[in-house]
């Protein structure tokens, strides 16, 4: 609890000084400076890795008509600043082309800007599902935290800490696809429990059929119970095409049977990969 106790403390003097510089940011008082935008090197500790292009595209609209309303936060450094809060901001400064930025200068440790940058955007609401996984974990990591030390750090309940540490459990391309937007956190916790190719093939079939939560869980359901893979489809019942049609179909695939003829229906070229992996 101790350490708990000591990030918080650290935090609570940088933020009141940022917040003090801002209550005094008329320019009589000195609280903002206008420094070059060249000048300012990324956070090098920044968890946020996706920016989304049109929403920078309309914050850069605004600065142009309205000028920054809110200076950003830079430390200074050997050759010119870091950037401590504001990411979005400089970003859409630059795409408005602007050569200089309103800018809070604050002096700082490292370790204080590594909290900065990872408090300020899980407060803010501003990562998605999955940087916001990575920002938890390494707060936990660095200060040894449970995770009712850090609900307590960040002001978020543990549950939903614990449930969103869950996600990085995903396979690769699940996170990818949580990401971009194609599945959503319900149906990512939901085929939390699948392997890998089993993931994938869900994945695929959310896209394809627009799935909903509750498809996914009855078909979740259907995978996890005995003897539901196609191999053993195949092993326990022999070549029974009624018994393929039935397994295919627990896996979201469009099929149907005529004689000895089996027609299964695909909806894209990812979804042919899913099921090829499935048979490997």
């Amino acid at each position: 609890m101790a350490k708990a106790s000591a990030l918080g403390r650290g935090l609570g003097a940088l933020l009141s000084e940022i917040e003090e510089a801002y209550d005094n940011e008329l320019p009589k008082k000195g609280g903002v400076e206008e420094i070059a935008v060249a000048k300012i090197r990324p956070n090098p500790y920044q968890p946020r890795k996706h920016f989304d292009a049109e929403s920078l595209a309309e914050l850069a609209e605004s600065i142009k008509t309205h000028g920054l309303l809110q200076p950003i936060v830079v430390k200074e450094d050997l050759d010119g600043y870091i950037l401590i809060a504001g990411e979005r901001r400089l970003r859409a400064s630059k795409l408005a082309k602007n050569k200089t930025i309103k800018a809070i200068v604050v002096s700082v440790s490292d370790e204080q800007m590594r909290q900065q940058a990872l408090i300020e955007n899980i407060q803010r609401d501003e990562l998605n599902v999955i940087d916001l996984a990575q920002a938890y974990q390494e707060l936990i990591d660095i200060h040894e935290l449970t995770h009712e030390q850090l609900s307590q750090t960040v002001h978020k309940s543990r549950a939903q800490i614990t449930n969103t540490l869950r996600l990085l459990q995903l396979s690769e391309k699940g996170r990818k696809a949580l990401i971009d937007g194609k599945i959503s956190a319900g149906h990512a916790k939901v085929i939390l429990g699948l392997d890998p190719k089993e993931q994938s093939m869900m994945i695929d079939s959310v896209i394809g059929q627009k799935l909903s939560v509750r498809d996914v869980e009855s078909m979740v359901k259907k995978i996890k119970l005995p003897s539901t893979s196609l191999t053993s489809a195949v092993e326990d019942e022999g070549l029974n095409f009624d018994t393929l049609k039935k397994r295919l179909n627990t896996f979201g695939y469009k099929c149907g049977t005529k004689g000895y003829k089996l027609t299964i229906e695909f909806e894209d070229n990812a979804q042919i990969e899913s099921f090829l992996d499935l048979l490997s």
